[in-house]
């Protein structure tokens, strides 16, 4: 469910390396052809292209784009040419540090990714900062955070679609008992959300639903000042229906005052090549406005290009 429109005929690496070196040379850069290779390329081409380049020009493809351009353009060019590996890595590293902390992003993917990207997001971050996700999300993090998201950064979930109905109402009864207690942080639901596959999570919370007569998010709206809970709703929506989950994030990022510009680049970047095209459907459906419409009114220039490229819209 990618919206990523490459051509059927796709120059060489070589090619496009050239033309991306045109791109950079003399006065200004011209970012058209920039969005016009670069965002109508999958993963595997432009690391190629970046592969290539570094054998004919000695220089790192990722450093030449970040002299060339600025500001929110430049990062959705420089969060795109990455690896998906390496940019979920760079992107959990980042949610660490102390001005751009961010329990969501770690939550995110850990949450959205399959269990090999997730391993593969893993080796990225011990090779390229040698140490490892868990120990600085352990380090960065507190109490309740800590206890949720060292466990979903670590796990490493059965992806197939075998369900157990049997464990789906005992693990829903264990729930609803926890929720009633109000137990919200009790090691059995961390255990429940950071082990069990998607599939048998869904099966679980839709037994929920059937004998308790509410969703399980409901049950944890009991205080919708509580960050720890909208952490703990969020993580539930984004492993069961990630299309749901991102819709959210992209309506929040779009109809704040003045857009926030780090969620809507960190959605677009990831998820282009994975189910955007579920994420428009829900975002038509949830707002009655096409994805594209509402990016262009909230956005302009090549930032706003590029994002409408990747998202798939017409002729960008």
């Amino acid at each position: 469910m990618a919206t990523l429109k490459v051509p059927p005929s796709v120059p060489s690496p070589a090619e496009d390396s050239e033309q991306l070196r045109k791109a950079f040379a003399g006065w200004g850069t011209n970012e058209a052809l920039i969005i016009q290779i670069l965002a109508h390329r999958n993963s595997a081409q432009r690391n190629l292209i970046r592969k290539t380049y570094a054998d004919t020009y000695g220089e790192d493809l990722l450093k030449e784009l970040d002299k060339e351009l600025s500001s929110d353009f430049e990062r959705i060019v420089l969060l795109w040419t990455l690896d998906h590996a390496e940019r979920d890595a760079f992107l959990a590293n980042e949610a660490t540090k102390r001005f751009t902390a961010s329990n969501w992003v770690l939550m995110e993917i850990a949450c959205s990714r399959s269990s090999h990207d997730l391993f593969m997001v893993r080796q990225a971050y011990h090779a390229r900062y040698k140490r490892s996700l868990e120990e600085d999300v352990a380090y960065h993090t507190t109490g309740d955070y800590r206890k949720l998201l060292v466990p979903l950064v670590t796990s490493f979930r059965y992806e197939g679609d075998e369900v157990n109905m049997t464990l789906a109402k005992s693990e829903a009864k264990i729930l609803n008992e926890k929720m009633s207690g109000k137990a919200y942080n009790d090691e059995e639901v961390i255990r429940i959300l950071s082990t069990r596959s998607k599939a048998q999570l869904n099966a679980t919370l839709n037994h929920y639903n059937n004998q308790f007569g509410n969703a399980i998010n409901k049950d944890l709206k009991t205080d919708p000042k509580d960050e720890f809970l909208a952490l703990l709703r969020a993580t539930i929506k984004c492993l069961t229906c990630p299309e749901k989950y991102f819709e959210k994030l992209l309506r929040l990022a779009i109809n704040k005052l003045g857009t926030d510009e780090w969620a809507l680049t960190r959605v677009v970047a990831t998820r282009a090549e994975v189910d955007m095209q579920r994420i428009k459907d829900e975002y038509h459906r949830r707002n009655s406005v096409p994805l594209d419409r509402a990016i262009a009114g909230d956005t302009s220039g090549d930032y706003e290009k590029m994002l409408l490229a990747l998202i798939g819209h017409g002729d960008a």
